[in-house]
């Protein structure tokens, strides 16, 4: 088998991004154009794209010359099947060919840790809000001072609390009978290992940014199923039952995201012409967001559009009353606007794009 040299093998690796070793990993697992579009859920143009960059960037002819620097560089071992390139890449997981254990944290509902698959309690609340606050600060330290704010606030104790959470979580998520730690420590403070973890909120991130690629180049289909598959990754109230301001900001925070999500999906679905996937979205996150004035005026500009003017004033009716009893305030210009146009029967509404920011 042809080899290259120590240094090329470095660049092989390094040199690429996420996204373009998850595609050389799979064309090294033997995966046509196809079956990587199918793996990583990505149109076939984009799976086109990422090789292209993946074969100039390495200075290779072809992807037979790829598949072989995929084998000379460690992501896949002769006669011991693939081997994932990175702890928790992506195309390792979905292949199902990834050895060793996998840290999962998920942040979009209670906090729920899984390593190699299966659940693992992580500690009292605090000690499970130290390792959130790790989670949520991807590619950077968090110093010992900014967790004791964070997740004590005006309560912190005295004492070494921080580092015997550390430690205790270090414990707790070892890597097998390795001594490697999900945990490192530098000069600046803590943080996650680079790539050791999946937190279902990044991936929330790397899933919406797939979905505006998607938008940018005309296909609102997969856009509306990659925003889809980034709202079924919430399970609930963010971080709940979790204490301290940095787990209640993040909850603020990641329930805005989930409704401006939501928005954005059904803003695609009607420049679809897919009005009732819409309205039937719209109106549960009404009912979840009763006080929430874009979400609103969108259900009915959505409910007008449809012909069903009345129903889109009865929306108008119930904010205004809640608005009102709530917060004594009276309903703002969306909604007035929104309800001018159903009384008059006029087709401008949102302009587009002006969907919650997700």
């Amino acid at each position: 088998m042809p080899t290259t040299t120590a240094g090329r093998c470095d660049r092989g690796v390094t040199g690429l991004t996420a996204e373009e070793r998850e595609v050389l990993y799979a064309l090294g697992c033997g995966l046509g154009n196809a079956e990587i579009a199918a793996t990583l859920v990505l149109p076939e143009q984009v799976v086109a794209e990422r090789l292209g960059r993946v074969l100039e960037k390495l200075g290779l002819r072809d992807r037979a010359a790829a598949i072989v620097h995929a084998f000379d560089c460690g992501l896949v071992v002769p006669g011991q099947g693939p081997r994932r390139p990175e702890p928790g890449n992506s195309a390792a997981r979905r292949t199902g060919t990834a050895s060793g254990p996998w840290l999962s944290v998920s942040v979009l509902g209670p906090l729920r840790t899984t390593l190699a698959g299966r659940p693992v309690d992580v500690g009292p609340v605090r000690q499970q809000a130290v390792l959130a606050a790790l989670a949520l600060s991807p590619r950077r330290s968090v110093s010992r001072r900014r967790l004791l704010e964070d997740v004590w606030g005006r309560e912190m104790p005295d004492g070494n609390v921080v580092p015997v959470y550390v430690y205790r979580l270090r414990k707790i998520l070892r890597l097998g009978e390795r001594p490697d730690s999900v945990i490192r420590r530098d000069r600046y403070g803590y943080g996650l290992v680079q790539g050791i973890a999946e937190v279902d909120a990044l991936c929330v991130d790397d899933l919406v940014t797939r979905a505006e690629e998607a938008e940018r180049t005309g296909d609102l289909p997969g856009a509306v199923r990659l925003c889809a598959q980034a709202l079924e990754l919430f399970r609930g109230e963010p971080l709940a039952g979790l204490p301290g301001p940095f787990a209640e900001a993040e909850r603020v925070r990641l329930t805005q995201r989930r409704v401006g999500l939501a928005q954005r999906k059904a803003d695609w679905q009607l420049r679809l012409g897919r009005r009732l996937e819409a309205i039937t979205a719209l109106s549960a996150l009404a009912l979840e967001e009763p006080l929430n004035e874009p979400v609103a005026a969108m259900l009915m500009h959505a409910l007008r559009r449809d012909g069903r003017r009345a129903e889109a004033l009865a929306v108008f009716d119930r904010i205004a009353r809640r608005l009102g009893d709530d917060l004594g305030v009276a309903p703002g210009d969306l909604l007035v606007r929104a309800r001018r146009a159903a009384l008059l029967g006029e087709d401008a509404g949102p302009g587009r794009g002006r969907a919650g920011a997700a």
